[in-house]
């Protein structure tokens, strides 16, 4: 039990490829899926499961290659949309699922194959539909490159200039933080983000499919560039409805943001 009073039960979901997916529980209710994004695991989402513990049974999870998940090479994004199949059959067989940022793409295209997902949350998808913002061509490359070469800081720095668009004196205000240890720790997994966002073209004809219910969630506080992919992400989903929460910069507070998830899931 953590500080806030929430109990959480551990387990551990075995993927096709045969990988374990380590995921922690908390809450009563129909299971619900957190997918984080970069530099996210399982604690990571943590503080939104025990804000939705109260209507839901939240599955937060270490994608692979975090935590204590495994991690099987070569990486391909399909494995980890056949991570979220195994997290949904170890939640019953039937599961809401809501993904934030390169984990709101995943969680997108799980739906777009026909996994039973009762209702879909998406957070700022990071798709470029304009001018601004977005990822960059060969970005999953050269990450791969600078971790391979033990230059696991300058990786972390390379995706938060080139892929979030934080300035550079910005990320060097950054380095030798305990925040910056916890980036470098995951910077491996960084090349995994960027492939999931590919180019960042809006896959319409992909997102077209989906027959889920849907609400695509922004912040007040992003960037335009990250606004104007959550309305187009919606706009091109059929029949999903796009909300605007208060927020800060690609994030929005646990609790604001549960009981909108809560109304527009549930109703």
């Amino acid at each position: 039990m953590t500080p806030d009073g929430t109990t959480w039960t551990v387990g551990s979901a075995r993927s096709a490829d045969g990988t374990a997916i380590a995921y922690e529980t908390a809450g009563e209710g129909p299971p619900v899926i957190l997918i984080g994004g970069a530099f996210n695991d399982r604690s990571t989402t943590r503080a939104l499961a025990a804000a939705l513990a109260a209507d839901f049974t939240t599955y937060g999870y270490d994608r692979r290659g975090r935590g204590g998940s495994g991690d099987t090479a070569p990486y391909v994004v399909q494995r980890e949309i056949e991570d979220v199949a195994a997290l949904i059959e170890a939640a019953g067989g039937l599961a809401y699922v809501y993904g934030l940022s390169s984990g709101a793409i995943l969680a997108a295209y799980a739906a777009a194959e026909g996994l039973p997902i009762a209702g879909l949350a998406l957070f700022e998808p990071p798709f470029q539909v304009g001018p601004e913002g977005g990822p960059k061509a060969e970005l999953s490359e050269r990450l791969t490159e600078l971790v391979a070469a033990g230059r696991r800081g300058d990786a972390v720095e390379l995706f938060l200039t080139d892929a979030v668009g934080v300035p550079a004196e910005a990320v060097a205000g950054m380095r030798g933080t305990p925040e910056w240890s916890w980036m470098e720790g995951l910077a491996h997994t960084l090349a995994y983000d960027t492939t999931v966002t590919g180019d960042g073209t809006l896959p319409a004809a992909r997102l077209a499919t989906i027959a889920t219910p849907t609400v695509v969630v922004d912040s007040a506080g992003s960037p335009r560039w990250l606004r104007d992919a959550a309305a187009a992400t919606a706009d091109t989903i059929p029949g999903a409805t796009h909300r605007s929460l208060p927020g800060g910069f690609h994030e929005v507070p646990p609790e604001e943001l549960a009981p909108a998830i809560r109304a527009d899931l549930l109703g």
